[in-house]
């Protein structure tokens, strides 16, 4: 909105208003804006939670062996984070871009399906909220719409990165097409000068390779965003993971989004140049701010916990923003703590039904995900039941958890820039 009006003003030379073409500008801006409205909003959004009783009222207390009391904090401050975010994007977003669009959109959804899931949590007192089959239809449905539209929308494009050897032939430039167009191409870590073609995965298609590919991205889109929203909603476990977690994340896409929008610095990179992809610059930047703002109160001991309505939109983002850059192949390594939460969660699963098919009680962790194996205490432990992991055989702080775990994701985030040099 504020975009276009000193955009407008710029016309007619009004001191200042050029300012609001340079993306650099309009980023820092939603930057600082996210971070004021999350710790302003956050402030009496946590005195009206508690008003209404809108609070933690199911915890399990043998998760929590160091006394801190978590009912009776308040939930659905993911709010906070939405509200946070939205402001500044709106305000100072170009509106009429898909991929702007399309990352608002999500949050919108995202948060609504988080904030039923929490909803039915705390008023109608049911530990399991939201049934899991409607938050996967929910899910499934965001990353189907984004995906027919990336695939469907004319301005959705990009200028492929190519490899040039000069006339001796001795060093190698890197170009883009001079056009740009609709692309099944997305980058590969590690692999020097390949980038992966869904079209070409099909190839046996023959003629119809490329609707096949479309329908193949479909549904990497759907996957990618359902595993990544549910790994960001396991994470979630202590105070201020997730949202320390994501921030650091959000700097990463927030860079891939900047040098995928510039054209020298993507040939340099060796990735394809997408035009229109600045404006996922102001949205990561207003994110970041928005969840640095969030920690202020979710910090341990935390005033307020962000819920479903906070996690599940945060996973949301992150993927369909990884997406549209045609980063998701670096989510692995980018969100390798979301992905090793899912993954425990899945084995311990697996093994323990394994166990009792073959009448025997057994675990690989003490408990999952994996963030709470290292916060219990072996005296909590089933005494009948065989764990193969039983370390650390005390219960670590979770303050030290968190930070040791946020340590972790900053190493992943540098390493997932490192990939794109090291090809």
């Amino acid at each position: 909105m504020l975009y276009y009006i000193f955009r407008w003003l710029d016309q007619f030379g009004i001191s200042g208003s050029h300012l609001w073409g340079y993306i650099s500008f309009r980023a820092i801006l939603a930057m600082i804006l996210a971070l004021v409205v999350s710790a302003w909003f956050g402030e009496r959004f946590i005195k009206y939670l508690k008003s209404k009783q809108i609070t933690e009222t199911q915890r399990d207390a043998a998760i929590d062996p160091f006394g801190v009391k978590k009912i009776g904090v308040p939930s659905m401050g993911g709010i906070i984070i939405i509200v946070a975010l939205l402001i500044p994007v709106l305000l100072l977003g170009r509106l009429r871009n898909t991929y702007l669009l399309l990352m608002v959109g999500t949050t919108l959804w995202l948060g609504f399906l988080g904030g039923m899931d929490d909803f039915i949590k705390i008023f109608r007192h049911d530990k399991e909220g939201l049934k899991g089959k409607y938050k996967i239809v929910g899910q499934v449905t965001i990353g189907l719409i984004v995906g027919l539209v990336l695939w469907a929308s004319p301005d959705v494009k990009a200028n492929l990165n190519l490899e040039v050897a000069n006339q001796n032939g001795q060093e190698v430039v890197v170009k883009h097409e001079t056009k740009a167009e609709k692309t099944l191409k997305t980058t590969i870590p590690f692999v020097k000068s390949h980038n992966l073609d869904y079209s070409e995965i099909v190839g046996f298609l023959g003629k119809y390779k490329t609707a096949g590919g479309w329908i193949l991205f479909v549904i990497m889109t759907i996957f990618v965003v359902t595993a990544v929203s549910n790994g960001a909603n396991l994470n979630d476990g202590m105070d201020g993971m997730c949202a320390g977690n994501s921030a650091v994340i959000g700097v990463v896409l927030g860079i891939l989004a900047y040098v995928s929008s510039h054209i020298q610095f993507a040939a340099y990179l060796n990735i394809m140049y997408i035009p229109g992809s600045e404006e996922l610059v102001v949205f990561f930047m207003a994110f970041i701010g928005a969840l640095i703002g969030f920690l202020w109160y979710n910090a341990y001991p935390a005033q307020v916990f962000m819920g479903d309505t906070g996690s599940l939109t945060i996973g949301g983002i992150i993927a369909v923003g990884a997406i549209i850059i045609h980063k998701e192949l670096l989510l692995p390594i980018l969100c390798g703590i979301f992905f090793v939460e899912s993954l425990s969660v899945i084995v311990q699963v697996w093994y323990y039904k394994l166990g009792k098919r073959k009448g025997v009680k057994q675990r690989i962790f003490k408990r999952t995900p994996i963030h709470d194996n290292f916060r219990t205490q072996d005296s909590q432990l089933d005494p009948e039941c065989k764990y193969l992991v039983k370390v650390p055989h005390g219960a670590v702080h979770e303050s030290k958890i968190t930070l040791r775990f946020i340590i972790v994701t900053i190493l992943l985030a540098a390493l997932t820039i490192i990939t794109l040099k090291i090809r």
